[in-house]
């Protein structure tokens, strides 16, 4: 008793592989959590360089919208 079995390390090994293999959860989320910050990042600088903007909307326009300036 207190030894560790091969019994032990293969249910570790079976949870490692889960985890952290090329499919596991883990390291897709960890990839898009990696992608999301760096978003984050850039969304910042951009704003720096940009400066305030008033009356300006980041948001694609309407039809509606686009009939009241060809007016």
């Amino acid at each position: 008793m207190g030894a560790i079995s091969i019994w032990h390390w293969l249910l570790v090994g079976l949870v490692v592989l889960l985890l952290f293999g090329g499919r596991g959860k883990l390291s897709g989320l960890m990839g898009d959590a990696a992608k999301g910050i760096k978003a984050f990042r850039e969304g910042l600088k951009d704003d720096d360089k940009s400066g305030p903007s008033e009356g300006v909307s980041s948001l694609p326009r309407t039809d509606a919208e686009k009939e009241e300036l060809k007016r």
